[in-house]
């Protein structure tokens, strides 16, 4: 029967104390001194033939150390059953005593989900910003760079443009250049590009739009954020600002040292707002658990059936991908949720 004391931290932080009586470990002792007792040479004796004390005894600490390892994920387990500590690190160890024949005494330090108090998130207020209009201007200025780009790649003409052999039907110079560019005439590529940049700004208008209820969201959640969820988003914006570089054909090194920053340096700035992405990200999460709002098995299938790469795909087969997922589908569908229920 494993001895345990709990003793709650800061920043939702747990310090468990554990005792296990000698007769729970003199089990993984000995197993343990079997499996090392192969691998053991004592002059006098073919290897692993050494009798088991002699063996122990050249052993010595090392053989406490792995029974440690052996016993203490088991003994905290035990341990935490019972409670409503979900903790979501790996656990810091410490041993305090522990010899042969004697209780092993250790202390583990965990970070627990972390509790999350939110407000009247069904009040909250919300303006849906106005969406920019496209004007001919904004049509024109993508039709002159697409023009650009396409007249660099064009050959130079060796006759009059009407015999040319990009266009051997001698149509306007326009629409040769719209449909090399996968339009009918010029007339038509402005409408399409009218059109995607219309539904550019709605969805940039959208993304908005949930950004201003997210923040809503923050200011209402209260929360001691563990100090591991303000690091894993630092090392998520960090990943971000690489590819961002690398898409510039940039080396992360030349671009720090082009904006005379370090990558400590850009995670002490970037804190402030790293804090506040985890509120909204639990504040969020807390309201699709009192909404009671679930993903079906068949809603994350649906969405991994989805992905045509299939090295990507096949990263889902295991179960830590799939809850990760699972976990932001659960997100998507409480923020739309809000989107129904906030008054603007």
């Amino acid at each position: 029967m494993v001895g345990k004391n709990i003793v709650k931290l800061p920043k939702s932080q747990i310090e468990v104390q554990i005792i296990v009586p000698w007769a729970d470990v003199e089990p993984r002792w000995n197993e343990v001194l079997q499996k090392l007792a192969g691998d053991i040479e004592i002059a006098g004796f073919r290897k692993g033939q050494a009798p088991l004390p002699m063996i122990e005894s050249q052993l010595g600490q090392k053989l406490s150390e792995e029974v440690f390892k052996l016993v203490f994920p088991q003994a905290l387990v035990e341990a935490l059953q019972g409670t409503n500590i979900v903790p979501i690190d790996y656990p810091q160890y410490q041993l305090v005593a522990f010899n042969k024949g004697s209780q092993l005494a250790f202390k583990a330090v965990v970070t627990q989900r972390p509790e999350v108090k939110i407000g009247d998130y069904k009040s909250v207020k919300v303006t849906r910003p106005q969406p920019k209009t496209v004007t001919d201007d904004d049509v024109n200025k993508v039709v002159d760079d697409l023009f650009k780009r396409w007249k660099a790649r064009q050959p130079l003409p060796t006759s009059p443009v009407g015999a040319n052999q990009n266009n051997p039907t001698n149509e306007s110079p326009d629409d040769v250049f719209a449909k090399a560019v996968g339009a009918n005439s010029l007339v038509d590529l402005k409408v399409k590009i009218r059109s995607d940049l219309e539904n550019e700004i709605r969805y940039n208008n959208e993304l908005d739009y949930e950004e201003l209820i997210l923040q809503e969201v923050e200011k209402i959640t209260e929360v001691d954020i563990p100090d591991i969820l303000i690091q894993d988003e630092l090392n998520r914006m960090l990943v971000s600002l690489q590819r961002r570089v690398a898409d510039m054909g940039l080396l992360m090194e030349d671009y720090l040292k082009g904006q005379g920053k370090t990558v400590d340096g850009l995670k002490n700035e970037w804190r402030p707002q790293a804090e506040k992405n985890v509120k909204m990200e639990l504040g969020l999460a807390e309201i699709g658990r009192l909404e009671k709002i679930d993903i079906a098995d068949s809603e994350v299938q649906a969405e991994i059936d989805k992905i045509q790469d299939a090295r990507i795909k096949s990263q889902f087969e295991a179960q830590e991908p799939r809850l990760h997922l699972k976990h932001s589908l659960r997100q998507i569908k409480t923020l739309d949720l809000l989107k129904t229920i906030v008054k603007a």
